[in-house]
């Protein structure tokens, strides 16, 4: 999963970056995997509501590239948005990376 390539004008910068990063890269530097179920009136008939799942690496609790998404959406699709559901969910935490201080080998 990579950043998604589009003009929302706050995420640029931030798509800018995680382009130029590994996966590995961007979870040490505490990007977790966001997962956003979006619902929203579909254009051609507005009392229908259509779904849309977003996922991508992004840092919690702001959420940038979420919010550029959003952004984007709002600004340069059709279709008003009528509900975001989230989660996010941190892929490596400081609790799962220790110090080992020896190493024990068994033939």
């Amino acid at each position: 999963m990579r950043a998604h390539s589009h003009d929302g004008r706050n995420g640029s910068n931030v798509a800018a970056t995680m382009r130029d990063q590994s996966e590995m890269e961007l979870m040490l530097k505490g990007y977790g995997l966001t997962t956003a179920k979006i619902l929203y009136h579909y254009p051609d008939h507005p009392h229908l509501l259509q779904t849309y799942v977003w996922q991508d690496y992004d840092l919690a609790p702001k959420f940038p590239a979420l919010l550029a998404f959003l952004d984007f959406w709002q600004t340069r699709l059709d279709g008003p948005l009528h509900s975001v559901a989230y989660s996010h969910r941190r892929l490596i935490a400081a609790g799962e990376w220790r110090k080992v201080d020896g190493e024990l080998l068994l033939h």
